[in-house]
């Protein structure tokens, strides 16, 4: 099979330069500022570096922020792989509404999600006033509300990425499996998850990077001091001390990076095997 890589008709000053125009915007708006961060970071030396990063709020964050991932992201990918695995291998009466509500994070700005859920939790509406005279649970200005508005935000990525792939690949395999006697979790994790779980990991780095960097959505939903994630803690710092936000910047930063490597390595898993079967 030929594989068609590209148009050469072009001059090559032509191919120079649009390769020159697209490294000169990333080392300008992607390169520079990532350095300038642990420039800055660093500015007053590492005592002061190591200073903000062990703080006592900074410990704290940190805390909130891996919480908020641990619970959001496991959440979203289950709810992820039943939502795909319903969309993807049936047919129902309103699927495309149901798809369309999943993408309604991707339309809604996350400042618009914070202020549903204070709509929805606030003191002053009928749930929040109810679950606070009921039982004494107040959800806004908590962790708690720190963790629905990141899984709001991030709901969509997993079932993005599992529906395609599982759209495309129908319900021949798993119909067969039933014939020959394998129950539902055979089924799952003998069939369906080997055929998606370079897709799921993919959608789970998405979602994990989403999660870790959510400010707009935590922001309105969250009072900060105990509640800060990371984020939120680098607003406030920067407020009053310039270098110590720049410190904290960097953590967010490395995750930033790990998380673009497992990325890239997962294309490269991907791309390889769909070589093969090609």
């Amino acid at each position: 099979m030929s594989i068609v890589r590209g148009n050469t008709d072009e001059p090559a000053w032509v191919r120079r330069l649009l390769i020159l125009i697209a490294i000169t915007f990333m080392a300008l708006f992607l390169l520079l500022p990532l350095v300038l961060v642990f420039y800055c970071a660093f500015e007053e030396g590492l005592t002061t570096y190591w200073e903000a990063l062990t703080d006592r709020r900074t410990l704290r964050a940190i805390g909130v922020t891996l919480l908020t991932i641990g619970i959001a992201v496991p959440l979203n990918v289950f709810f992820g792989i039943v939502a795909a695995w319903c969309l993807g291998k049936f047919n129902f009466r309103g699927k495309s509404l149901l798809i369309s509500l999943i993408d309604l994070p991707f339309a809604v700005s996350p400042v618009i999600a914070g202020l549903l859920f204070v709509i929805l939790f606030g003191m002053h509406s009928v749930l929040g006033e109810w679950l606070w005279s009921t039982f004494g649970i107040r959800i806004l200005h908590s962790t708690t509300a720190t963790v629905l508005a990141t899984m709001f935000v991030t709901f969509p990525f997993v079932t993005r990425e599992l529906l395609p792939i599982m759209q495309t690949q129908g319900t021949e395999e798993e119909l067969a499996a039933r014939v020959l006697g394998a129950n539902g979790i055979q089924i799952f994790f003998r069939v369906t998850l080997p055929n998606i779980k370079w897709a799921l990991l993919y959608g789970v780095v998405l979602c994990n990077a989403r999660a870790m960097g959510e400010f707009g959505a935590v922001n309105v939903v969250s009072h900060g001091g105990k509640n800060n994630t990371l984020s939120l803690l680098i607003y406030e710092t920067y407020q009053s001390d310039l270098v110590a936000a720049f410190a904290v910047s960097t953590l967010l930063a490395l995750m930033a990076i790990v998380t673009l490597v497992l990325k890239t390595l997962i294309e490269m898993r991907t791309a390889r095997k769909e070589g093969r079967s090609v």
